[in-house]
């Protein structure tokens, strides 16, 4: 689960991370009172959404030379202007695709004397199965793009659990960044404050980019991009609370609440698979034969009737859709139930484009026999080489 810029710097001023002051706003009035209550006389106005690189994005309804979802301003005034430029337009950056998303929020923060600019990120190493740090004193910048151009200036560690962060990890930050006295100090209690919030709020990803030295010799987080494991949000009511569901795919919002497991791409053929490995065959074999996958959908195991109908009910739900692929490899899964919920789910929202199903496992024939006697307009497929194939012939016929 993903939140916002200023929901993260709140956690991490729970946790005593240096954060400047700031308030979000909904409206142009509520941003002007939000610049009121701050120092001044420079202000930051931040568009506040689930992706990165919004300082170099673009609105799609303003001008192509008009300034990103991130500006200084310098008055009252402008604040106001700015605010009511990014809300309720449409932003694109690297990281929202050319779809963009809406700004429906700002937030508005005190200006910062900023000296240098660091990069620091914090997440979970799944070959070690440690909390890892990632610095770079290449702060500013897209990460991905400093690992490929200049691959030197990124430092990782990882923390052992059974020690937790000590402040041979806090030094470790402050010789990759080049910091040493009071700086080098401060280093040390943020690796601390940061990694104290990540256990404790159970994140999958921690990233401040940037972190910066102010000219006043101070350490501070100028942004702070979050997201949780959300197998462990049933922890963390208080998290669940900060859920946007305007920042989500509609179809996997309606997926999660049937306990599927469903991310939305940009293809044209829609899966339906049980088991992730699977899946992740499925939609590569897909690619092999020249088309993309809609989606990643698994509906897990011991998924029902009802489990699968929900299912494909999604999938058809997407415009972009033009063929659907049903692979499933009965183990605990039953073949006979994926068939008949498939079929319940075609008799309700019906079938307005080719359907290729590939059934094996347990019940198997039973499963076929149910979508024999449907009497729908069912292809069936002896193999997942057979079924990409077929499909991928479907859909190119249905599009001439």
């Amino acid at each position: 689960m993903n939140i916002h810029e200023y929901q993260g710097k709140a956690i991490l001023t729970s946790f005593g991370a240096p954060v400047s002051e700031g308030q979000p706003a909904l409206s142009v009035e509520e941003a002007m009172t939000a610049a009121k209550a701050l120092p001044g006389p420079v202000y930051v106005v931040k568009s506040q959404i689930h992706a990165g690189g919004r300082g170099k994005g673009k609105f799609k309804e303003l001008p192509a030379d008009a300034k990103g979802g991130v500006r200084l301003a310098k008055s009252i005034e402008e604040v106001a202007v700015y605010a009511r430029e990014m809300l309720g337009n449409t932003l694109v950056t690297a990281q929202t695709g050319p779809a963009g998303k809406q700004v429906n929020r700002l937030y508005i923060e005190d200006g910062c004397d900023i000296e240098r600019e660091f990069y620091l990120s914090m997440l979970v190493d799944r070959e070690t199965s440690r909390v890892a740090f990632v610095v770079s004193t290449a702060g500013g910048m897209d990460i991905e793009k400093v690992a490929h151009d200049t691959p030197d200036k990124i430092m990782t560690f990882s923390v052992d659990p059974a020690t937790g962060v000590m402040a041979h990890h806090g030094r470790a930050v402050a010789r990759a960044l080049g910091l040493q006295g009071n700086l080098a100090k401060q280093a040390e209690k943020l690796a601390a404050q940061l990694y104290r919030a990540f256990i404790g709020t159970d994140m999958a990803m921690l990233e401040i980019n940037p972190l910066v030295v102010t000219k006043q010799g101070e350490l501070r987080c100028l942004d702070a991009k979050i997201s949780f494991d959300s197998n462990a949000l049933y922890r963390h009511a208080e998290l669940i609370e900060l859920r946007d569901l305007t920042e989500e795919d509609g179809k996997e919002i309606e997926a999660s609440k049937s306990d599927l497991n469903y991310i939305a791409l940009e293809g044209t053929i829609g899966c339906m698979v049980n088991g992730a490995g699977l899946a992740m065959a499925t939609m590569d074999i897909i690619k092999l034969y020249g088309a993309s996958p809609a989606n990643f959908l698994d509906v897990g195991g011991g998924a029902t009737k009802e489990k699968v109908a929900a299912a494909f009910k999604i999938i058809t739900s997407d415009p972009n859709v033009q063929g659907i692929l049903v692979n499933i490899f009965g183990g605990i899964m039953r073949c006979d139930v994926v068939a008949e919920g498939v079929v319940a789910a075609v008799r309700e929202v019906g079938l307005a484009v080719p359907l290729v199903v590939r059934l094996e496992g347990t019940n198997v024939e039973l499963g076929k026999k149910v979508i024999r006697e449907s009497g729908l307009n069912v292809v069936s497929a002896d193999d997942l080489d057979d079924a990409a194939q077929k499909i991928v012939r479907a859909t190119r016929k249905e599009a001439a």
